[in-house]
């Protein structure tokens, strides 16, 4: 099975530790269940909601606010920089979601 670790029992994402498809995904860490569930799919290293957060709520881990949601999350959703924005860097709304490269800067 699939599967994804929680740092802190407060989280509320944990880190794909594996590509994940939409379907079962087993808890490690300090998880509060064993299971739960992907509904889209989430590259490895990234997160996954424990639990559906909504616009303007804060997204967890490590048992400290990392970010806050921009738009509805729903449980079992890919939480990453088009959903998210950092709330320790300002640049990471300017980010591209797959690379990580930052989209407001052009050379010449």
């Amino acid at each position: 099975m699939q599967s994804a670790f929680q740092i802190d029992r407060k989280d509320n994402v944990a880190t794909a530790l594996e590509e994940l498809a939409p379907g079962p995904v087993r808890l490690l860490g300090e998880a509060a269940s064993s299971e739960t569930a992907a509904v889209e799919e989430i590259p490895a290293g990234h997160k996954l909601a424990l639990t559906a957060i909504g616009p303007g709520e804060l997204v967890i881990k490590y048992g400290v606010v990392i970010g806050q949601a921009v738009r509805e999350i729903p449980r079992g959703g890919w939480v990453h920089l088009h959903c998210i924005r950092s709330l320790y860097d300002e640049r990471s709304s300017h980010l591209d979601v797959h690379t990580g490269a930052p989209k407001d800067t052009k050379y010449e």
